[in-house]
This record gives structure tokens, C-alpha cells and sequence, in this order.
């Protein structure tokens, strides 16, 4: 059984969106199936239960928009982070891979969802799709850096 995320004194409409079916995929990006947001747990990571998510980076007049994450929030609240992140969920409108119409479509309805832009002002075709990257969140490394390569180095919280 896979380890699910513990739900007890969380804000509900988070425990609601729990239930969302994310789009399971293999390393190389390949769909294998879907499952709830279970997923994000690193345990279910460190299995192989890899999905698929989308980030937005908006820039207007040389300025990144950022955003700082509900404290009611499940993963990372309170943190600051990139426009919008989201899933595309495993449903036919976002299952697209075709110039990842499915992940531009996400992006488009949780930019709505999160930031209440109106879906005509984002739409699909014009968000610049760049690439698809692998990435894990939370992982302890070991620091020797090269003092001609780097000065100096600090991890910071959000205060």
C-alpha cells in the first residue's frame, strides 16, 4: 500500500484537491498512469512514483512575479516560490503532449485558480513553453565548494 499523505487538522478545501488525479510518468517524461497527489510524498518519490507538474515564470517590466504560499497551504506553505505551480491533471484536456498543449493548459487553469487571472488573458498557445526538466525538492547535499569557483554560500528560510 502506498503511504498516503496525513490529512488530520488541514485546511479542507487542500485536503480537497488531495484527491486530484496527477499524471504519473516514467524518467523520460512517458506517461504510465495516474494517481492522487499522494505522489508528492519523497517516500512515493523514492520509488518511482514521478509526475508531472508545470511552473510559470511571469515577467513584466524587467520584474519576476513571485508569490508566497498559503500557511494553509499542504507543501511548502508560507514559502516564497515562482508565479504559479501546478499539476496538469490526468484528464483528456490536460493529458496533451502534442507542444505541451496539456501542461500549457494546466498553467492556465491554476494561474486562474491561484491568482484569479482571467483564462482569456492567458491563453494556451501564448504561454512560451521551455523545456522539460527532472527535478526532487528537499535533498541534503554535502558543500566542499571551490573557494576559487564560489565566495561564500548560505541556505536562507522566509524570514
Amino acid at each position: 500500500m502506498m503511504p498516503e499523505i496525513n490529512t488530520h487538522h488541514l485546511d479542507e478545501p487542500q485536503v480537497q484537491l488531495l484527491a486530484e488525479m496527477c499524471i504519473l510518468i516514467d524518467e523520460n517524461d512517458n506517461k504510465i498512469g495516474a494517481e492522487t497527489k499522494n505522489c508528492h510524498l519523497n517516500e512515493n518519490i523514492e520509488k518511482g512514483l514521478l509526475h508531472r507538474t508545470s511552473s510559470v515564470f511571469f515577467n513584466t517590466e524587467n520584474k519576476l512575479l513571485l508569490q508566497q504560499r498559503s500557511d494553509a497551504k499542504i507543501t511548502f506553505p508560507g514559502c516564497f516560490t515562482n508565479t504559479c505551480c501546478s499539476h496538469p491533471l490526468s484528464n483528456p484536456g490536460e493529458l496533451g503532449e502534442d507542444d505541451a498543449l496539456g501542461v500549457r493548459q494546466a498553467a492556465q487553469r491554476q494561474l486562474k485558480a491561484e491568482l484569479g487571472i482571467p483564462l482569456k488573458e492567458v491563453p494556451p498557445e501564448e504561454l512560451n513553453y521551455l523545456t522539460r526538466i527532472h527535478y526532487k525538492a528537499q535533498k541534503n547535499v554535502t558543500l566542499n565548494p571551490d573557494s576559487n569557483e564560489i565566495k561564500s554560500y548560505c541556505y536562507v528560510s522566509k524570514e
